[in-house]
């Protein structure tokens, strides 16, 4: 058998490749939240312009996009397997991990050809899906929409370039700049709108960081109860672990990790990790260490301005309540030199995303 061939994907914006590579990721943002620490994608099959199988990767665990697509094939169509083009937003694996790889999948209903979105960093793969198709016969279109492709899981590529979770800082403001009361007290910002967008942010993050301080003064339970989701792990930063079990951190409703720089210990749903907390690069190198491939910061100020000044962050998102001035109240972090991306309003917030 000869070796299939690889064909660059083209740049221009409106072809039929990039139409169903757009519908893959479509797909695969179904799977926002659920899939990590695996990626999320997207998969459709197609024949002679008309697209006979979709699916996505649903949960961590669970079958991959490949193999949902494939079978949701129905039973008249599938005798049309073999002669049609199986769109994928990234590599396909090569290798068993809870799920066998979904190369042989391709392989076995004789799929030969096939069009990938980007590569896929992960070292079991990157590179060696594309290589295993390529050698057993299957021509391949790659990369398409390689940067939309690479966005979509920048959470993913982050944790296996770069060795550390994906970081996404945010905070609450009133309109002149201030995030707590003088004396440090917690006052109530948002709205109930935006509250329930952070809500939504807690369940596509696989963690949650917020400091001893905040722990002691709001007693939050930074769950995702405003939406429906999971639940993001607990992360609380307790250098000297003198927070009180009575606090909701510790009602082991929720896996929670206690950063401190006393002991390791290991409990049911809780896990207390020797670390540096003072050092930014030491609390994110314990997370990917723990396998958590990406972190919403609800620190105080003064974490907040630790990974800022760190610039060991890739987002920032601020919520503004314009009815609400707090003279002298505590200032939030020192924004740094970054991109506005995007704003929205909700009630009478404006919410604002930042990147680098």
């Amino acid at each position: 058998m000869s070796a299939g061939s690889i064909i660059q994907g083209s740049k221009e914006k409106h072809t039929i490749d990039n139409m169903y590579m757009a519908r893959c990721l479509q797909l695969a943002a179904f799977g926002a939240g659920y899939t990590a620490p695996n990626p999320m994608v997207g998969a459709v099959l197609v024949h002679r312009g008309r697209i006979i199988g979709e699916g996505y990767h649903q949960e961590y665990g669970g079958p991959h996009a490949e193999v949902r697509c494939i079978s949701s094939v129905l039973p008249k169509d599938r005798s049309l397997i073999p002669l049609s083009t199986l769109y994928v937003s990234l590599e396909p694996c090569s290798h068993y991990g809870k799920t066998p790889p979904c190369t042989k999948l391709i392989l076995e209903h004789q799929i030969r050809n096939v069009v990938i979105g980007c590569r896929d960093p992960f070292p079991l793969v990157d590179g060696r899906g594309i290589e295993t198709l390529k050698t057993a016969g299957v021509d391949l279109i790659f990369p398409v929409l390689e940067k939309e492709s690479q966005e979509m899981n920048r959470r993913f590529f982050t944790f296996h370039r770069e060795k550390r979770p994906y970081v996404v800082l945010k905070w609450a403001r009133s309109a002149d700049g201030k995030i707590a009361g003088a004396d440090g007290t917690g006052v109530k910002i948002s709205g109930p709108l935006s509250n329930r967008l952070v809500h939504r942010w807690r369940t596509e993050e696989a963690g949650i960081l917020i400091g001893k301080n905040t722990a002691m003064r709001d007693n939050p339970q930074l769950t995702a109860r405003l939406w429906t989701g999971k639940n993001p792990v607990r992360i609380v930063l307790d250098g000297f672990l003198s927070l009180p079990e009575g606090l909701h951190v510790f009602d082991r409703k929720v896996p929670t990790v206690i950063l401190n720089n006393v002991r390791d210990e290991l409990s049911e749903n809780l896990i207390r990790k020797k670390t540096d907390t003072r050092d930014t690069d030491a609390i994110l190198e314990s997370l990917y260490g723990l396998g958590i491939q990406s972190v919403l910061v609800e620190g105080g100020a003064s974490i907040l301005q630790s990974f800022i000044d760190s610039g060991r962050w890739d987002e920032i998102r601020t919520i503004t309540a314009e009815n609400l001035q707090m003279p002298g109240g505590l200032p939030g972090p020192v924004m740094p030199a970054c991109r506005l991306t995007k704003t929205e309003t909700w009630g009478s917030d404006t919410v604002r995303w930042f990147e680098k």
